[in-house]
């Protein structure tokens, strides 16, 4: 099994989705493929869509560059069986640097395709298990915009096998909400 850990956590030590997440792959074991977004990403630009929406066989070297991340991005997502990804909630939503992975590999013709019915996604048969912490937003409540939003884009790529360990509201407990999510992490099964 091919697992693709990613971590958005804008810190490095003191993260909780950070050692959740690594917790996780400690679980699942297998072959691991590490992106730490905290590298940064670039982000969209006119040249990066005018190089998307150019034919692949048509591309100039310029575009090939430009398009480079995004490509070897798109690859994690194909090689791996299970995507495992930290994601704090920044301002009720996900942190920019989430943002801008999502950027480069929602590609149409990549990772989904325009059909009479609406767009369809390309990675399907893969697991994601997302890591969802919080200090006092709720997952799922009404001003949680991260996890809707990860589903949505995780979905739209054709990834459905969604799994939520949440360490959420932790301005009011976060011992026993940590406790409660390692130990959903414990139950993983591979």
């Amino acid at each position: 099994m091919t697992l693709l850990h990613i971590d958005s956590s804008a810190r490095n030590d003191a993260s909780i989705t950070r050692k959740l997440t690594a917790a996780i792959v400690a679980q699942l074991g297998g072959d691991v493929i590490r992106r730490d977004l905290s590298d940064s990403l670039p982000l969209l630009t006119q040249d990066w869509v005018e190089a998307n929406f150019t034919p692949a066989d048509q591309r100039s070297d310029a575009q090939k560059d430009t398009l480079a991340t995004s490509d070897a991005l798109v690859a994690e997502l194909e090689a791996a069986d299970t995507v495992i990804i930290g994601m704090p909630i920044y301002n009720f939503s996900v942190p920019g640097a989430l943002k801008a992975w999502i950027d480069q590999i929602a590609r149409a013709g990549r990772t989904f395709k325009y059909t009479e019915n609406g767009p369809v996604g390309l990675l399907e048969g893969k697991r994601a298990i997302i890591v969802v912490a919080s200090g006092g937003v709720a997952m799922d409540s009404p001003v949680d915009f991260a996890t809707p939003y990860l589903r949505q884009v995780l979905g739209f790529v054709g990834i459905t096998n969604i799994e939520i360990i949440a360490a959420d509201g932790l301005v009011s407990d976060a011992e026993s909400k940590v406790s409660a999510a390692h130990e959903a992490v414990a139950k993983l099964a591979a």
